[in-house]
């Protein structure tokens, strides 16, 4: 029975390396199982193989735990696809996509042939270097919620203050009220003084206009 040796890398983090031994008659859904099995993933979430060229570009796909979408497409399932199936190079290259939801993205590479090893239970984990990165789980999503609207906001009880020191902030606000009614009232009074010089004015102006008739009777 012929083995497959496959390198298995994150598409983004390319010092994570696994290779893989496993049996030309074994499935996708195996392949699947022993890469998760690699970097400690929970391998029951929706996935997919690629047949891929050297380019990695997404060719025909093989899936696990499909959505209604796929499933209406007649996609080929993991479980039920032998790798041999779709070994026609001796380099052949799959591009898989790990978890859909929060997908991580792998370049799945056969890099030699082996033969089948005596007392060997394969799949295999033949070399591990690198720790995988840690998987996003959705708690890494959730913001700081706000109070709501409709949600009176205690700002003394948020902020911890004792009774004493909301005291206190009685006193400042009352101080402060002061302040502004004695800032009003001294603008009142300006504006009062600024009526009596107007009105000042307007009388010296009247008696300027009468002098001025009273000369102009002398003539």
């Amino acid at each position: 029975m012929a083995i497959y040796k496959f390198r298995v890398t994150f598409e983004d983090y390319d010092d994570v390396v696994r290779e893989i031994d496993i049996k030309s008659n074994q499935t996708f859904l195996d392949l699947h199982k022993i890469i998760q099995q690699s970097t400690g993933y929970n391998a029951e979430l929706p996935s997919s193989f690629y047949v891929s060229n050297d380019q990695w570009t997404k060719g025909e796909e093989i899936t696990y735990l499909p959505n209604q979408k796929r499933i209406d497409r007649g996609i080929a399932l993991m479980e039920k696809v032998k790798l041999s199936s779709f070994i026609d190079d001796p380099h052949q290259k799959f591009y898989y996509t790990y978890n859909f939801d929060r997908p991580y993205d792998f370049h799945v590479e056969l890099i030699k042939i082996l033969d089948d090893a005596p007392g060997v239970t394969y799949p295999i984990i033949a070399k591990s270097t690198g720790e995988a990165p840690r998987q996003l789980t959705a708690a890494s999503f959730n913001p700081t919620t706000a109070p709501a609207d409709n949600e009176d906001f205690d700002f003394l009880n948020e902020m911890e203050y004792a009774p004493e020191d909301a005291e206190d902030f009685d006193e400042l606000r009352d101080d402060s009220e002061s302040a502004s009614s004695g800032s009003s009232d001294e603008e009142e009074e300006e504006d009062n003084d600024d009526m009596d010089e107007f009105s000042d004015n307007e009388n010296y102006d009247d008696e300027d206009h009468g002098g001025g008739r009273g000369r102009h009777d002398d003539y």
